[in-house]
Formats: structure tokens, sequence, C-alpha cells
């Protein structure tokens, strides 16, 4: 028997939950298939980084502007989902002071809060730092734990009427005069799914999904590497305060830090090289901030795949350059009941959920706002429900994999 639901979202990433969440609560009949667990692509293979807007304040104030909103909004409504550390930026000795000077300016003209901090201060936050450090900037950055974040999400999405169907692959997609009319869905589905509407947000898988339809798509996948380490003396989170580049994120676990990152383009986000040099190279610039992870033992390794949007990076001329997010109304390449969400950075997920939520309302007529901004994820304050919604939905990801703790198993 054929499935009828108003949305099909693909994809079980940070930006498909939440849409899959903000679509419920505005009382849309949402069902939401991902062809892995939860958090299986990008979002649960990032160095798990919750944005200030510090990095982007120099090159791209809206962007910037996006990520302070959205990390104050996630600082209300995700509790245990986020760990409030602060961040550091840190101006080494063969660091442009330039740089520095420009990227504190921008701050202040957009409201990011900051304390410069000496060489000394520096060292009395962070007692490990390098020599060679010889200012700091003090910033509002936080780290994410993106499997209970996800699993939250789709929990409430849930909650409120969706279906989420994890290890439910996409096979075939039936097009008809400019309509989506069917899509046949294997895994937990089985079956053919007819819906108003369907909402690409597979992110890096974007125009792999879009070929099915016919569309095109020009994504520009890179790899990036993570590697966690023992370390449990760390406090804020650390950036590098030069023009983004290997190696220049360290941020804080419970008992471990993770080190980022490279950027290297990838033709296929499921079949890439992975490269000796990508890890040695992070663990050296990481440890030029701060020399003990040089040395700490490596707990586990991994690479993630960003969403990028070709036609942005090249208009951008690359990595170092703000990235923000992109909606793809398909209506103009020949299919009006789909759109394809793609770029930004898991910071922003829930701005981006909301936008594509707005079109989606627009196109199938309802007339409901978001509330995702003002309405708390479900058993926040829980971390042990948190992770047992990530248990239910095979929703974790290696980048927090040392702070969910999964319920036994019943088999």
């Amino acid at each position: 028997m054929t499935v009828e639901t108003d949305v099909l979202v693909i994809g079980g990433g940070a930006t498909g939950t939440g849409v899959a969440r903000d679509l419920a609560l505005r009382g849309v009949d949402v069902t939401l298939a991902e062809r892995n667990g939860l958090t299986s692509g990008t979002s649960g293979r990032s160095h798990g980084l919750l944005h200030s807007g510090v990095r982007y304040a120099e090159s791209s104030s809206h962007d910037a502007e996006e990520c302070l909103e959205e990390n104050k909004i996630l600082r209300d409504i995700a509790g245990a989902c986020i760990r409030n550390t602060g961040g550091l930026f840190l101006q080494l000795t063969q660091d442009d002071p330039n740089y520095f000077d420009a990227k504190r300016d921008a701050c202040e003209t957009i409201g990011i809060p900051t304390e410069t901090l000496d060489s000394e201060e520096a060292r009395e936050l962070v007692p490990n730092l390098s020599s060679d450090v010889e200012r700091a900037m003090k910033v509002p950055d936080a780290v994410v734990y993106p499997s209970r974040l996800v699993a939250a999400n789709a929990a409430d999405a849930q909650v409120h009427g969706a279906s989420i169907y994890p290890h439910a692959p996409i096979e075939d997609i039936t097009v008809s005069d400019e309509q989506i009319t069917s899509i046949r869905i294997g895994g937990t589905i089985d079956d053919w799914i007819e819906a108003d509407y369907i909402v690409n947000a597979t992110g890096a898988w974007a125009g792999e999904l879009a070929a099915m339809a016919g569309l095109g798509i020009e994504m520009q996948p890179t790899r990036g590497v993570m590697i966690s380490v023992n370390y449990d003396d760390l406090g804020p989170v650390l950036n590098r305060c030069r023009n983004p580049n290997n190696g220049d994120i360290v941020v804080p676990h419970e008992t471990e830090a993770v080190l980022g990152t490279t950027s290297v383009p990838v033709r296929d986000p499921d079949n890439y090289e992975t490269e000796d040099w990508e890890v040695q190279t992070t663990i050296d610039e990481c440890a030029a901030m701060l020399p003990p992870v040089r040395n700490a033992p490596k707990v586990r390794t991994w690479w993630g795949v960003r969403p990028l949007y070709a036609p942005d990076e090249k208009e951008r001329s690359g990595r170092g350059i703000s990235r923000g997010f992109f909606l793809l109304d398909h209506t103009a390449d020949g299919i009006n009941n789909m759109a394809s969400i793609v770029g930004g950075k898991l910071t922003t997920y829930r701005q981006m959920a909301e936008t594509t939520a707005d079109l989606v309302c627009e196109r199938i007529r309802v007339n409901a706002d978001c509330s995702t901004a003002d309405q708390a994820l479900p058993n926040v304050d829980d971390p042990t429900q948190l992770d047992a919604f990530v248990a239910e939905f095979d929703g974790q990801g290696p980048t927090d994999k040392d702070v969910v703790t999964m319920p036994p198993s019943t088999e």
C-alpha cells in the first residue's frame, strides 16, 4: 500500500530533522527518510564547534550575525546538547597582528562580545598554551553534541506527529507533469511514498538525489579530518587567529579534545581517499597552539564531508571565506514540488530549517509560523533520555562518541 504524506523530508542530519520538527510543530504531516542511522552524514562527523560568528566576522558580517543569533537560540533551547565552554582566538608570534585587529573590530561592529587578553592572562585561563601565544580574544563559542541535537529534533518531530525512518534509502523517483508523483523507499519503509512536497536535505549528497529526479545541483564537497585525543584540561575552544587553514581548531570535550581540520575537494562523498598527511598536519598545527596534544594518546580519527554549493565556492574562491546556505526551489528547473537545502553550518541548522519550512508552507498553503526558536527541545535537562533518543534512531556519530552514553542492548 502506498504511503501518503504532506511532506517527505529526505536526509536525517541536523537540517533534515530540523525541517521535520519545524513542519510538525506547524501541524504538517511529515515523513522523514534517512538511508542510514540519523546523524550518519556530515552532522555527526564534524568537530562539534558551535560558532559565535567570530570566525566569519571580517569576511561576512551577515553570516557572522546568523551564527551569533543561532548560538544564542541553541543555548536557550538545546540544554545538554550544548556545552558552554567559551572560546579563544589565539594570535601566535608568526601570525599577522593586523588580522587579529581586523577581526576584533568587525566583532565590535557586529555586536559579538569579545575581551582581549595578553599572553599571561591567556595562559592563566589555559595553562598549557604555547609560549608563542602573544594575545588572545575571548569569544562566546561553545560545543555542540550533534548526535543528541539531531535525535532530540527527531524525537520532538515524532511527538508532534512526524514519522521518522532511519535505514530507509531512496531507490527510485517518478516524475510526471513537472511533479514528483511518487518515491520508492527501501529498508524500513519498503514502499512507495506519495507526497505533496519533497525536501532534499541530504547535504553533500544533494546532487546525487536530485539527479534521480532529473535535476542538476552542482556540489563541491570537501573532506576534513578530525582527531580526538585524551585531554581533559582544556576549558575553552581554541581557534587560531589567522586566515582559516589546516589544523586551526581544538574543541574540548569532557575527557578528550577534538583537533581539526583539513579541507580537500572530493568527487564522491561516499568514496574518497583519506591521507596520513592530513592527520599529521592537523596534529602539528593544533600543537602549535596547545603543545601537549602532540603526544596525547589518539582515541579515534574520522573524516567528514562538507556540503558545499559549487557556484558559491567558485564565486568566493574557496576555503577561508564564510559559507552561507542556499535554498534551491526547483520550480524553475521543471519540478514544482521539490526544494533542496545546501551549504550552511551545523550552527545554523535551525535557521536553515525555518527558511525551508517557510517555503514548504507557502507551497502547500499552510498558514502557520515557526516556533522552533522559542520552544525547547524535549528532555534537554536529562542527558540519559537524550542518549536514549540517540539509540532509538541509531544516531551515534563519532564526534561525540565519548560523551553520549548508549543504553545497554536488549538483544
